[in-house]
């Protein structure tokens, strides 16, 4: 996340106790550098209100606009608007936390950078499918998915109510077991059988 680093690491060690507003412009020099990033451009705005206490300080991190991604049907770019919040505990001490909206820092840190969690915001914000609306896909590689999907138009054979299928099945099965009574058993399922 190159663009100018400094711009995300907040000194809180000058900082009054109390509230402090922070205003952060995402664009696509904010990705440069983030290996397998699943954005590729972006226009957000993200705010951060900082509560800084005595032992503590509460972090409100907000995200709003849009990202470009890639479509996961056609591969070409993509425009998600974007909108999430996410508090973070920043505390002091020397154990490890385990709880991703914990951030245990150093005693002696003076600073911190908060590139990665309007990141993870941001990634956190796309739709599990990240697809274009029904008809706006890249025709040329729809075309050649509808030509290479396996079964693509043809009625599906299998009918839930052919008993003969359960038949089938169940003498499939049966000849499997007898084949495995002529092999020789793995001395380790034997010691698994008699955990029972």
């Amino acid at each position: 996340m190159k663009k100018s680093k400094e711009v995300f690491v907040i000194p809180f060690v000058g900082l009054k106790i109390g509230i402090h507003d922070f205003d952060f412009e995402i664009g696509k020099e904010f990705f440069e550098g983030v290996e397998d990033t699943l954005i590729e451009d972006a226009s957000v705005h993200a705010t951060l209100r900082l509560d800084k206490k005595e032992t503590m300080m509460i972090a409100e991190f907000s995200v709003e606009g849009t990202v470009t991604s890639t479509c996961d049907r056609c591969n070409d770019l993509l425009e998600i608007p974007v909108e999430n919040h996410q508090r973070i505990v920043y505390k002091f001490g020397m154990e490890d936390s385990e709880d991703e909206n914990l951030i245990v820092l150093h005693p002696e840190s003076y600073e911190m950078n908060v590139s990665a969690p309007i990141y993870e915001l941001l990634v956190l914000s796309l739709p599990l499918k990240k697809i274009h609306d029904v008809g706006t896909c890249n025709e040329e590689v729809m075309l050649l998915y509808n030509q290479l999907i396996v079964n693509a138009g043809e009625p599906d054979d299998w009918d839930e109510d052919d008993e003969d299928w359960d038949d089938e099945l169940d003498d499939d099965f049966d000849d499997e077991e007898d084949d495995d009574d002529d092999k020789p058993i793995d001395p380790r399922w034997n010691q698994l059988k008699k955990l029972n």
